[in-house]
């Protein structure tokens, strides 16, 4: 019984993709590689006054933009460098997501963030 416990915990972790590995660029069917926008760092979290992301992987055909936790969009800008600072003066107390989209509007990366004040 031992050994089909075993057995069963082992499917599942190779059919859920635990060994699979994350790749940082994507292909497509022309054999182009496309480099993926990654954020490496947010900071402070959580914020009171402003808030930084830095990116990895610059490409202006990727969007950056901000959301309340109830779905309002409050930003959103083409990343054009490594680096990108908001004021959070317009911002409440409360979460917020974030969301790193390409070209074609799909979302490549997410996350979410606090702001106290």
């Amino acid at each position: 019984m031992k050994k089909f416990y075993l057995l069963l915990i082992i499917f599942f972790t190779i059919a859920t993709g635990s060994f699979a590995q994350s790749s940082d660029c994507i292909t497509d069917n022309n054999n182009n590689i496309e480099v993926t926008v990654k954020i490496t760092k947010f900071y402070p979290n959580p914020a009171t006054s402003v808030i930084n992301f830095e990116f990895e992987g610059l490409d202006r055909s990727y969007t950056f933009q901000i959301y309340s936790f109830l779905g309002k969009k409050m930003a959103e800008e083409p990343i054009g460098a490594n680096k990108l600072s908001y004021n959070l003066d317009n911002y409440y107390r409360g979460l917020y997501i974030f969301q790193v989209r390409d070209k074609s509007g799909n979302i490549v990366e997410s996350g979410k963030f606090q702001v106290v004040k």
